[in-house]
């Protein structure tokens, strides 16, 4: 960590009083977001209709594709950290992710041969790379821009996640709508010129970041090209991750049951009985989190199929394409978001509001309640008539509401949980649930696709089948996590929790409503 003396945050200037280095950043930020749920929008529908996999196995290439985006931001977080420095991270990985949305432009003649579908791969590993470089580090420089007792801080991150949803809604919305209708390589390139646009921002932008966000020590121009070369390197391990998904699944598993089985011996051998408790009830709830991970992240993928070819998209005489339904996410939590801050706040200062492991087994309920909503809605009009679309706004609704019971409380949850010098360790393993989360979701479409046969569509009966089995028991272990949450609150020892060092507090840890995208960096207010 640097000691020299920087400039205020505000020695720039503001603007709405906050300083104007926050602007750049929001800006950059919308536009990488943009661009990633952009490009996300058409994934699965690219896969199949473009280079005709099938839809199990375009299930699983979309579920190995986002885990490896959870999974970079520990590289990219840590060499920022150590040796980079947060700025010239973010700029790399802007670097990374436009190159690869530009390459998602060469489409070929689609199909599963050529030097086409080569290009394609290599594109979404440098997403995957780039996204662990610029998601990881591009938030902490938002903290550092303020002392760590202004009380802007926190309206700061407000304003820095309303650039997220934006970025999200409009990629969705925009990229989806001009993919579909106009062509594929038309949807990547908007995607693409919107990361453009993010890493100019950024570009111009550097000098109102007052020097925010620099290697910790001075770094030689060798040794920055090394690092850079580390990057490249993770490029190519990543193009050669994503077309063996089996690779990621086995890479998920084995690493996943060393760094729980750390924690969990750490938590036995060195602590104190209620830190011990405190790191069990952490890694319940990040249990519970890779269940909610694995039915929510259906949007881009199963859903999105079953919304394309089942649901009743017409508007008006105008159909509706089915990739610019997962801007609803963003929409539901630029509405919902501020209400759950009141209610929960609300319901604090009566002393009723419910406990973190009480929110989580809401948000489980809501997410396997969507799915049951759906079904109830697909089977009601009948197997042979379409979908009224009506219900596919439902189930983002659900989903987005147990979303902001899960996502923001876990985030909160973990940094309290965990003692000051395993707080990184143990928001680790909490991004490494949603990988796994994400990479079980591919397994879910897979199964709703007709795993083994290949070259079919999942067939509407097949897809309500899956959605209703995993609806239930989605419903049946949020009730169970209902009812051992006065247990594991127990476990919290909350009535024994001091406040620490603010330095301690992870950035934007009390903020609600970003969707869940590539990997947070669990970075400390410094």
């Amino acid at each position: 960590m640097t000691t020299q003396t920087l400039p205020d945050g505000d020695s720039a200037g503001t603007f709405l009083g906050h300083p104007k280095g926050l602007f750049v950043l929001f800006f950059a930020e919308m536009w990488e977001r943009f661009s990633y749920y952009g490009m996300r929008a058409l994934l699965i529908l690219y896969l199949t209709k473009h280079w005709l996999f099938s839809d199990s196995e375009a299930g699983v290439i979309y579920g190995a594709y986002t885990a490896l985006v959870y999974i970079t931001p520990v590289l990219g977080g840590y060499l920022a950290d150590k040796y980079l420095g947060q700025r010239k991270a973010v700029l790399y990985g802007a670097v990374l992710l436009t190159f690869g949305h530009f390459l998602m432009g060469f489409e070929g003649d689609g199909g599963q041969g050529g030097a086409a579908l080569n290009l394609f791969w290599l594109a979404l590993a440098f997403i995957i790379v780039g996204s662990g470089f610029l998601k990881a580090n591009i938030s902490v420089i938002v903290g550092q821009l303020y002392p760590r007792t202004d009380t802007r801080r926190d309206p700061a991150y407000t304003i820095f996640y309303m650039g997220i949803n934006l970025g999200a809604f409009l990629g969705s919305l925009l990229c989806g709508y001009i993919g579909e209708t106009y062509g594929w390589s038309y949807g990547f390139g908007l995607a693409g010129f919107g990361m453009l646009l993010g890493l100019v921002v950024f570009g111009l932008g550097k000098n109102l970041l007052l020097g925010r966000g620099e290697p910790p020590k001075p770094l030689s121009k060798m040794a920055e090209l090394g690092l850079y070369v580390v990057g490249l390197f993770t490029v190519v391990l990543c193009w050669w991750m994503v077309q063996n998904q089996s690779v990621v699944g086995v890479f998920l598993g084995v690493f996943g049951g060393l760094l729980v089985a750390y924690v969990i011996g750490t938590a036995v051998i060195k602590l104190p009985s209620e830190d011990r408790d405190r790191i069990f009830a952490a890694m319940f709830l990040i249990l519970v989190s890779i269940v909610f991970w694995a039915l929510f992240e259906q949007a881009g993928n199963s859903l999105s199929l079953f919304t394309d070819r089942q649901v009743d998209r017409n508007f008006f005489g105008w159909e509706m394409p089915a990739s610019m339904f997962q801007s609803l996410n963003a929409a539901y939590i630029f509405l919902l978001a501020p209400v759950f801050a009141f209610l929960w706040t609300a319901l604090g200062r009566k002393g009723m509001e419910p406990s973190a492991p009480f929110k989580f087994g809401l948000g489980v309920i809501q997410v396997g309640l969507g799915f049951l909503v759906l079904v109830w809605g697909a089977q009601s009009a009948g197997m042979d008539a379409a979908v009224p679309v009506v219900f596919i706004f439902l189930i983002y609704l659900l989903h987005t509401t147990g979303e902001l019971c899960l996502s923001p409380v876990g985030l909160s949850a973990m940094n309290r949980l965990a003692p000051a010098h395993m707080a990184s360790l143990i928001m680790g393993v909490w991004f490494f649930a949603s990988a796994t989360g994400n990479f079980a979701a591919g397994l879910i479409s897979s199964a709703a696709g007709g795993e083994g046969l290949e070259g079919a569509e999942a067939g509407k009966e097949l897809v309500l089948s899956v959605y209703t089995t995993v609806g239930w028991y989605a419903m049946g272990i949020g009730v169970l996590v209902l009812l051992v949450s006065p247990l594991i609150r127990k476990l919290m020892h909350l009535d024994t929790l001091t406040d620490g060092d603010p330095a301690d507090d992870l950035l934007g840890q009390n903020e609600v409503g970003e969707p869940q995208g590539p990997g947070a960096h669990p970075a400390t207010r410094h």
